[in-house]
């Protein structure tokens, strides 16, 4: 039996699996908030309890939002630090792995299934390196490394490269961040945080019209990021609508340049929490054409097939298949 976590800024998911003839079979699934509890430990001895009479899983995998260093985590987006060895202490589980949460959703996507899949755009899937972005709480990117015979995952920090501004409105959006941040990183924009921040900079601007009262809503609601993009997906704000184009437009560059930086003919595979809920948009014409603008490798870049992953089990799904290769890497070992 397994153990897997998702562990994101916002919600922890946790889930146990069977490992059966090269397939998960899901046993038993609980999402937690992540800022009610202080460490994950916390959270993994509740999950455990509440299985109470199960079996208990033999090998843990845990993805988690920030760089993971020699089994080591200071989270990007929750204050906490976690420690692999004591975490293994903690739940009295010897074989825990902590890997970063995108390279869970990397080693998710070979147990997806095509209708867990939305393209963007139709292009033939090519055999090459792949790549995973994924804007939530914060923005997470990781990579696919075609070794000739499968895929080897790698996880990278790229959500916290410095932001590269298009045109006029965009350097204008980095002045402004510059002047409340310092440093300027993709995942203050590209992010719920972040799109909040893009608002928060159009109105500033007085761009659009904010209906009357929707400032003070924002100020009183838990997730002015989701109040926000419902608004521009619903038509009811013009200026939550022109402040989530400009967000998508940015996403779309970003995605990009990820391709490009992982030369990503296998696909791009857009995933985290934000994607699924605006794809209605992000099947519109101006992800792509951001995704596309890439001077002369335009060509290049029309030939990578882009997906957007539905299923909200991904990392957990990744998590899971990482544990069972170190597992059976170290059961084959003399």
């Amino acid at each position: 039996m397994i153990l897997a976590g998702d562990i994101g800024g916002t919600n922890a998911r946790l889930a146990c699996f069977q490992a059966q003839n090269g397939h998960l079979r899901l046993l038993s699934e609980r999402v937690f908030r992540s800022r009610e509890f202080s460490g994950l430990s916390d959270i993994v001895s509740r999950f455990l309890q509440e299985g109470k009479g199960a079996d208990r899983p033999e090998v843990a995998c845990f993805g988690i939002a920030g760089p993971v260093h020699n089994g080591r985590v200071e989270t990007s987006n929750l204050p906490w630090i976690v420690e692999q060895s004591s975490l293994a202490r903690q739940i009295q589980l010897p074989a825990t792995t902590l890997i970063n949460d995108l390279e869970a959703n990397a080693w998710g996507i070979a147990a997806l299934a095509p209708q867990d899949l939305i393209p963007l755009n139709r292009v033939r899937p090519a055999t090459g390196n792949q790549a995973v972005i994924a804007p939530g709480t914060g923005l997470g990117e990781a990579g696919l490394f075609w070794n000739g015979s499968r895929h080897e995952v790698f996880a990278c920090e790229g959500g916290h490269a410095d932001f590269a501004p298009q045109g006029e409105l965009q350097i204008e959006l980095l002045r402004f961040l510059e002047a409340k941040f310092g440093h300027v990183s993709y995942e203050r924009v590209l992010s719920g945080p972040g799109l909040v921040n893009v608002y928060e900079f159009l109105r500033g601007k007085s761009c659009a019209d904010e209906p009357a009262g929707f400032a003070a809503e924002l100020a009183q609601c838990d997730d002015a990021a989701a109040a926000i993009s419902r608004a521009a997906l619903c038509a009811t704000n013009p200026l939550a609508e022109q402040a989530l184009d400009l967000w998508i437009s940015i996403y779309g560059a970003e995605a990009g340049n990820l391709a490009l930086k992982a030369m990503a003919t296998g696909g791009i595979f857009l995933s985290g929490g934000i994607s699924p809920k605006i794809l209605a948009r992000l099947q519109g014409p101006l992800f792509m054409s951001a995704f596309l603008a890439k001077g002369r490798l335009r060509p290049l870049l029309a030939s990578i097939p882009v997906c957007v992953i539905t299923n909200d089990n991904a990392g957990l799904l990744g998590a899971a298949r990482c544990a069972a290769a170190r597992s059976a890497r170290l059961e084959r070992q003399p």
